[in-house]
């Protein structure tokens, strides 16, 4: 496999194969799932829960629980150096250089996500530590300006201990936390999870601006196709472990070529319709450890016919770099174009 990456790509997934081992047997997380993040560029994975899209971010900083076992491909990430490393063969140390500083996660629950008997200073200057900045001024100063960009009152929050914070201004915080070191990547796991409408709408344009400002890539993980519409430049939609389509923000959307992704668009109301056009996709996703023979959709999907149930479709490009893993795009196209 090649080691070298284009200019503008930052990070490049290639292959990835993860089973969880259970007593129960291997439980296949992820199968062969690639692509490509370009720099300053935001791209979403979205899908249902269990789907495989934390399984795929956890990967990329190797925080997968123990029982995981990546049994195949690559994780290439490209410094701004051009020098390429496989952050799977990353060394303790050099991998303790990459996280944080090179990419930072924004973890589930920004509740949760503060030690609350350490003031926030505190959290800021043991990140900083952490990666040998020990001038504590500089942090500070640092610190403030991040705060300032994610709009909160930075005296205040600097100097604030977790629970006088409400939920929205700590995910802020947080966010502001993630690109203390200035990573080329940040990765967000579901970042308005348990937010009111307001404060998700809030969190949003910080992040906007935030990238504009700090020109940081973006990989977040949501179910929620409105935030993937608005945030994303590129899509991608997992399904029991694959990504089953990928594509431009707008073509996902307006021509999908996946039953499952049109099954995801169908089920979210619209407000250029009277009429009642919501229906939920059939069935339940598939045991994965012994997932279903053929594609993995065909179950519950409405198109599927008996080489669906048999052969399993590649994710291969309908025009240019729209890829759909789907052996009648066609047909869903002719469907969304009924809906719309």
């Amino acid at each position: 496999m090649s080691r070298k990456l284009k200019d503008d790509v930052v990070l490049k997934v290639d292959d990835l194969s993860i089973v969880y081992q259970t007593n129960r047997g291997d439980v296949k997380a992820t199968n062969d799932i690639s692509f490509e993040l370009e720099k300053g560029k935001a791209m979403a994975l979205i899908g249902e829960s269990g789907s495989g899209k934390t399984t795929v971010s956890l990967s990329l900083i190797r925080k997968l629980p123990k029982n995981a076992v990546v049994t195949k491909g690559q994780v290439l990430y490209q410094q701004r150096n051009g020098e390429v490393q496989d952050i799977l063969k990353l060394s303790n140390n050099d991998l303790r250089k990459f996280r944080w500083q090179e990419c930072a996660m924004v973890f589930q629950g920004a509740q949760n996500a503060f030690n609350p008997v350490l003031k926030i200073s505190k959290h800021f200057e043991d990140t900083a530590y952490a990666h040998n900045w020990t001038d504590k001024k500089a942090i500070r100063e640092r610190a403030l300006n991040l705060l300032r960009l994610v709009r909160l009152d930075p005296e205040r929050v600097y100097d604030s201990y977790p629970h006088e914070l409400s939920g929205g201004m700590k995910q802020r915080t947080l966010l502001a936390l993630s690109v203390l070191l200035n990573p080329q990547i940040v990765i967000l796991d579901e970042p308005t999870t348990a937010l009111d409408i307001l404060t998700q709408r809030a969190i949003i344009d910080v992040l906007n601006e935030m990238q504009e400002k700090l020109n940081f890539s973006i990989i977040f993980i949501s179910h929620d196709l409105s935030l993937a519409a608005e945030m994303a430049d590129v899509v991608a939609t997992v399904y029991a472990g694959e990504i089953v389509e990928i594509g431009d923000v707008n073509d996902m959307f307006y021509n999908p070529l996946h039953p499952y992704t049109y099954g995801l668009l169908t089920s979210v109301p619209t407000l250029d319709h009277t009429e009642d056009l919501l229906k939920s996709i059939p069935g339940s996703p598939p045991n994965l450890i012994n997932p279903p023979t053929g594609c993995k959709f065909h179950p519950r999907c409405e198109f599927a016919t008996d080489k669906c149930k048999t052969e399993n479709p590649l994710l291969l490009a309908d025009e240019g770099t729209h890829l759909a893993a789907c052996w009648h795009p066609d047909k869903v196209l002719e469907a969304r174009k009924e809906t719309v």
